[in-house]
């Protein structure tokens, strides 16, 4: 049984820090400035948007890998929150044009980093669910 459940988290890890990894390699390739902006409108210091390759690229990767993953994952779940309190705020009783809540994908990557953050990576990790951070 412990296997299924090492191969779950695997698989857990790589669905949500891989996915969450497209978003930060668009950060990459395209900038963030439209968050910098954002925050500035919040009256928040612009210098913030680099915590985006924080959560968006350097988190999902140590997710994906398995090392130093509760705090990782945490990261990663405190991204998802700020982007729905800054962009998404509005959204919260919204559905979308096919009848979805317009923020499921948003609490898709919330929850399961939570899970993965209070569950550890497993053995099937570089740490091999033996670090003090898995």
């Amino acid at each position: 049984m412990k296997k299924n459940t090492d191969l779950g988290l695997l698989l857990l890890r790589a669905a949500t820090g891989g996915l969450m990894l497209f978003h930060g390699v668009a950060k990459l390739q395209h900038g963030i400035s439209g968050i910098t902006g954002l925050l500035q409108q919040h009256g928040l210091p612009g210098v913030l948007a680099y915590g985006v390759y924080l959560g968006e690229v350097i988190a999902p990767l140590l997710v994906i890998v398995g090392l130093a993953t509760r705090p990782a994952a945490a990261v990663v779940a405190i991204n998802m929150a700020v982007a729905v309190l800054l962009v998404h705020s509005g959204d919260f009783l919204r559905l979308g044009e096919n009848g979805e809540w317009a923020l499921e994908l948003h609490a898709f990557y919330f929850v399961c980093s939570i899970a993965i953050a209070l569950m550890g990576a497993g053995k099937l990790s570089w740490s091999k669910g033996k670090g003090k951070w898995d």
